[in-house]
């Protein structure tokens, strides 16, 4: 006697939260939250810090968080890999060295900013092949390029710093566009900002980042080329903190080892805060933007009231851990919410 037993199938059924209202799946999120408490935040400094609610004001703090905003950009793809680089600001600093020692020996400017900007490539380039060829892990190969870059560009210089610059390169680092107390360098952030949104969010290679970043073996198996994709955000870190190098130092009008030092930390405290999980897989590059500029303007607004820089550190680093915690604490909620309410449900369906 033959039994038939019944066929079994698995379904996978795709679940989409159409309980909550369409504003609060797109403005509940923790992107949105950082834009909020930045605009929470500058009315209350321009309220309660006097000097803060002027055109000037917004105008250095553009220029000095400028670095920061066009090196948050690839970071946030880098971080997004699961991978860190923690040698950009030592990069933009041998970049600023480059072009003042090439500078100093009679090179063009204009020569000197592009040898500056492949130095950056070459530099990414290394800190991917060692990454993605070598097999060593980011953290331990950046910092050990943090520290090579850096000596590589005190070592060119030594104590001594190049300020003779072209005079037009230097007032255009700090002019306004036109009718406006906007500096001039908006300008070029605005253009690499489409760029890396496009690439980020609306190409096969930034589909390719974010599945690099949950699963490097799911990707492997989805034919994403793993080991070619983090080494393409490499490059595009290292030449990108070359142009904040060669910005850098027109700014100021100074090349100098020491050039963007410490440099490194606010840009990675940014790309947590705006939301791009440590772990990869996530982000958003308007939280990430967002998250630069509440720090810079507590920084600003801390600096007018006479807060000294060893504080305003410690408050910069304070918010990175409130950042990391906060996001593990809230995928752990997440985690639990997720297993409670298929039991809810079988409950319910039961009584």
């Amino acid at each position: 006697m033959t039994s038939t037993a019944p066929a079994t199938t698995t379904t996978n059924i795709v679940q989409f939260d159409f309980d909550r209202p369409l504003w609060r799946r797109v403005l509940m999120t923790r992107e949105f939250a950082i834009i909020g408490a930045l605009i929470l935040v500058v009315l209350v400094a321009s309220v309660a810090v006097e000097g803060f609610a002027q055109p000037l004001t917004y105008n250095y703090l553009l220029l000095d968080v400028a670095p920061i905003l066009f090196i948050a950009l690839p970071m946030t793809l880098v971080m997004t890999t699961g991978e860190i680089d923690l040698s950009v600001g030592s990069m933009a600093g041998l970049a600023s060295v480059t072009t003042g020692a090439l500078v100093q020996a009679g090179t063009p400017f204009e020569a000197a900013a592009v040898i500056a900007l492949v130095v950056g490539v070459i530099g990414g380039a290394f800190n991917g092949y060692l990454v993605t060829v070598v097999g060593l892990p980011s953290l331990a190969v950046t910092i050990g390029t943090l520290a090579l870059f850096r000596g590589i560009a005190v070592g060119i210089l030594g104590t001594t710093a190049v300020t003779e610059f072209p005079e037009f390169w230097t007032d255009l680092a700090k002019a306004k566009i036109s009718g406006t107390e906007l500096p001039w360098v908006l300008i070029p952030f605005l253009v690499l900002l489409v760029v890396f949104v496009v690439l980020y969010h609306f190409t096969p290679f930034g589909r390719g980042v974010f599945a690099v970043g949950q699963s490097s073996d799911a990707a492997r198996f989805s034919g994403i080329d793993v080991n070619r994709t983090k080494f393409m955000v490499f490059v595009l870190t290292g030449a990108v903190a070359a142009l904040a190098g060669i910005f850098y130092t027109l700014r100021y009008g100074s090349a100098r080892g020491d050039n963007a030092t410490g440099l490194e930390l606010q840009v990675i405290a940014a790309v947590v805060l705006g939301g791009v999980s440590v772990f990869g897989g996530r982000g958003k590059i308007h939280g990430v933007i967002a998250a630069v500029l509440l720090i810079g303007v507590l920084s600003s607004a801390l600096r007018l009231s006479g807060v000294t820089a060893d504080i305003i550190n410690i408050i910069t680093g304070g918010l990175l851990i409130v950042s990391v915690v906060g996001a593990s604490f809230f995928a752990w909620l997440k985690t639990k919410r997720s297993k409670i309410s298929p039991a809810r449900a079988a409950a319910s369906a039961a009584s």
